[in-house]
């Protein structure tokens, strides 16, 4: 099947393709579109004249793969593939799967006959032994939802109508969110499959790692910061607000339930930075969402806050596009975005609404 080929990512990791020293690491929120990217990195190296042989393509959340649960079984299912001479591409999808990977990727790192490819969906992936053993031997390309952009690409990639009215198709956008694979449904299909993925999480990523007892707690404080995104927040206001609401939470749980949200990277945190001092002001933050989808699909109002909603998808294209973000103030003045890249590369951005009604404006 042809995949939609995803440029502005394949370009950040095409010079990397052949290099057996470094580990491709791709991260991004579950379903965000990891394992088409990295089958389309396999297409490319094969198209290049790669020998089919010499690609090893194992998805460990696939039925046959399932079984693959220890450092040892997932050594000897990548032996047995290991057939061919010379480099063997080896493609490695949600590898955090097997606890103690780590050992068994940096083992056949060292062999320099492998370039090597992996996909997590999470902060955990990076957190450990991987990021301690593995410091300069490694790469992470963080991967996003679509942009709008890529949202109108996919849809006539995929022989879907697009709108020649580009404020429709962009409000159907923020509503919607840009998981691919919600794409190929309609209506309330679409919502259904975004609940289902905010649930996969929470199943796959979060329960898997972290210890949560009142799960309706964990739950509600979830909803409040979805529900909240693109707001001023600090620990002391979210406190305040779930405890009128009812549900009274200790400040240390609440600042590990936001870290976890963060690990699994359903929520960004977006500091505030204080033009005038030039440091980072600690206390209050805004968060944005991996995908506006998740707002929607958890609230039956359907309409549109654009001040947030533009934010949001601003700051995340920001994030794709290799930027370090910020809130930008000076004294009870404030810029929306502070973008930083490389240390030399700055850019001061306000977002506003302007009117879009043809696809090539």
């Amino acid at each position: 099947m042809k995949l939609y080929r995803r440029e502005n990512y394949l370009k950040k990791i095409r010079g990397f393709y052949h290099d057996t020293g470094i580990i491709k690491v791709i991260t991004g929120v579950r379903r965000c579109g990891k394992s088409c990217l990295m089958e389309t990195a396999a297409d490319e190296i094969r198209e290049s004249g790669v020998l089919k042989e010499n690609i090893i393509y194992l998805n460990l959340d696939k039925r046959g793969y399932r079984n693959i649960k220890t450092p040892d079984q997932l050594d000897a299912l990548i032996e047995s593939k290991s057939t061919a001479e010379g480099i063997k591409y080896l493609f490695i999808d949600e590898i955090q799967n097997v606890e103690g990977f780590e050992e068994v990727i940096n083992g056949y790192r060292e062999e320099e006959d492998y370039s090597i490819f992996i996909t997590g969906s999470n902060s955990y992936l990076l957190s450990g032994e991987l990021a301690t053993k593995l410091t300069g031997r490694y790469l992470e390309f963080e991967l996003y939802t679509l942009s709008f952009e890529e949202y109108l690409e996919m849809k006539a990639f995929m022989g879907k109508d697009v709108l020649p009215d580009l404020t429709a198709e962009f409000d159907a956008y923020i509503t919607e969110g840009g998981f691919p694979k919600a794409l190929q449904y309609e209506g309330a299909d679409k919502q259904a499959y975004i609940q289902g993925v905010i649930k996969e999480i929470f199943q796959k990523d979060i329960k898997k790692q972290a210890k949560i007892r009142k799960v309706s707690v964990f739950e509600t404080v979830q909803r409040y910061v979805i529900n909240h995104f693109g707001a001023t927040m600090s620990l002391t206001n979210i406190l305040d607000d779930l405890k009128k609401n009812g549900c009274p939470i200790r400040r240390e749980t609440l600042h590990r339930y936001l870290t976890i949200l963060e690990d699994a990277k359903i929520i960004y945190p977006c500091y505030r930075f204080d033009l005038k001092s030039r440091r980072s002001v600690s206390g209050e933050q805004k968060y944005y969402l991996a995908d506006l989808g998740f707002y929607f699909a958890m609230n039956t109002d359907k309409r549109i806050h654009y001040g947030p909603a533009l934010e949001n998808i601003v700051y995340i294209y920001a994030r794709s596009k290799g930027y370090d973000v910020s809130v930008g103030r000076i004294g009870k003045l404030e810029c929306d975005f502070i973008m930083e890249r490389n240390h030399i590369d700055y850019a001061y951005v306000q977002v506003s609404m302007t009117i879009m009604n043809r696809i090539d404006t």
